[in-house]
């Protein structure tokens, strides 16, 4: 069991953690479910967009080649149509897929801009965080949301904006959450806090980890 004197750093998963798993699933799902097709006739030719797409395009040629039967993915470079379909598909599925979750990012910042969202946190989270930074705890964020969208979560809550509470962000990007290997580029990009020792904490369990500073996951 890990002193809790010698933590150095928390690591919080998003839902049901800081935040009540309904607001992402009764709230931010269905917001980026509604205004997925306006989002893309109106901003599919930006450069960030054009990426989300060509990402969702290697994913579902990814799954054609695993026999899963996803929607068609037109040849037309920006397919409104068919890239709403698929993402569909994978919402549907409730899939971990990095294309799709960055596009759900970018549907909420503009939800969030127009002041159609508000990120909701439990109660006792500003004050816990406001705690562990006083104590010289490092808070980091792993989640299988964007970090467009974590950012985006904590800068808007009814306590105000909590992000410079929080040192770094990771998603889906960095690795799977059941991936040691994850933990290890985490270690080595949030900093010497978490070489001495952390806690993973997200909403089913708190478990301590500690990485060396070469990087080994224990």
């Amino acid at each position: 069991m890990t002193d809790p004197r010698r933590v150095g750093a928390v690591l919080l998963d998003v839902e049901g953690t800081t935040t009540p798993a309904d607001f992402v699933y009764q709230v931010l799902f269905p917001y980026a479910r509604t205004h997925l097709k306006s989002y893309l006739a109106r901003h599919e030719g930006r450069d960030e967009v054009r990426a989300n797409i060509a990402v969702l395009r290697e994913e579902h040629a990814t799954d054609e080649r695993q026999g899963l039967r996803p929607p068609l993915f037109s040849a037309d470079p920006f397919p409104n149509g068919s890239v709403a379909a698929y993402v569909l598909w994978l919402m549907d599925r409730d899939r971990k897929s990095p294309g799709l979750k960055a596009l759900q990012g970018r549907i909420w910042e503009a939800g969030y801009r127009e002041g159609a969202l508000v990120g909701q946190v439990f109660p006792d989270v500003p004050g816990a965080f406001a705690r562990w930074r006083a104590q010289g705890r490092n808070i980091a964020i792993f989640s299988s949301g964007s970090v467009l969208a974590q950012k985006l979560l904590f800068a808007h809550t009814p306590s105000g904006d909590l992000t410079s509470r929080i040192g770094s962000h990771f998603d889906t990007t960095t690795g799977a959450k059941a991936d040691a290997g994850s933990y290890r580029v985490i270690g080595q990009i949030a900093g010497n806090n978490v070489h001495r020792a952390g806690i993973y904490i997200d909403g089913r369990l708190v478990k301590p980890i500690a990485i060396s500073p070469t990087g080994r996951f224990t």
